[in-house]
């Protein structure tokens, strides 16, 4: 049990990572969201790998937020 409340934080806390670097993606423009996007899909594909989001899931938004990067330049 103590195993798993460690996980549960550890996993809320990358999961609370991701999502600031996904929205730092929407609100960036230009050359800032190219950056912002290379490291959203670094931890789009962390969080996949330890199955903190579905591995589907991860590819589904990273190919998004490529499309949405490649609008704003």
């Amino acid at each position: 049990m103590r195993q798993g409340r460690a996980r549960t934080v550890q996993n809320r806390t990358h999961r609370s990572a991701l999502r600031t670097a996904l929205r730092k993606v929407r609100a960036a423009t230009g050359a800032d969201a190219a950056a912002a996007y290379a490291e959203a899909v670094k931890l789009l594909d962390r969080a996949a790998q330890k199955n903190i989001v579905h591995k589907n899931a991860a590819a589904r938004q990273k190919s998004r937020l490529a499309k949405l990067v490649a609008t704003k330049k």
